[in-house]
């Protein structure tokens, strides 16, 4: 009966790895089939939940999967993948070499946790923890389908019909 349960568990997780494209390795955290508990960094004063995390060889790799298709990756989505990286480190120890984004195409692509990206985090947590500070947060677009989704729509003064 165990033996059939792991079998099965096995199955499953094989099926999961390929429906998402995820890379070989043992698969230590998921935030899409079950919620799970939130990464914390004290140092940084960062949370946050990516969508797995897979330990391969000696590595601790955060992956996130985006619904929407791109050819290339987006800025906003390099940092939020960077701040994973950074939590990981902050929580597990040791050092975070690059993450993966999966968009919706199944295109992939390996983000080097480097130094560049590195101080492009940490100014932009700067950043935003001055304009919060301030309140002097100003829209950066006129999308109106970001202003719709938006969580900070009731704070904004610039809506957009």
């Amino acid at each position: 009966m165990l033996f059939f349960l792991s079998s099965k568990i096995n199955r499953k997780v094989k099926y999961t790895k390929k429906k998402h494209s995820i890379v070989d390795g043992k698969i230590m955290y998921s935030d899409l089939n079950v919620p799970a508990e939130p990464l914390f960094s004290p140092k940084n004063m960062l949370v946050g939940k990516p969508d797995y995390i897979v330990k391969n060889d000696n590595n601790i790799i955060p992956i996130e999967m985006k619904s929407s298709m791109s050819l290339k990756p987006w800025k906003s989505h390099i940092l939020q993948l960077a701040a994973y990286c950074q939590l990981i480190e902050d929580t597990y120890g040791g050092f975070v070499p690059f993450g993966i984004l999966v968009y919706n195409s199944s295109q992939q692509f390996r983000i080097t946790f480097d130094p560049k990206i590195r101080f492009e985090l940490e100014s932009t947590i700067k950043k935003m923890r001055y304009l919060q500070r301030t309140g002097k947060v100003a829209r950066n677009h006129n999308d109106p389908h970001k202003c719709k989704k938006c969580s900070m729509k009731s704070h904004c003064e610039m809506l957009i019909s």
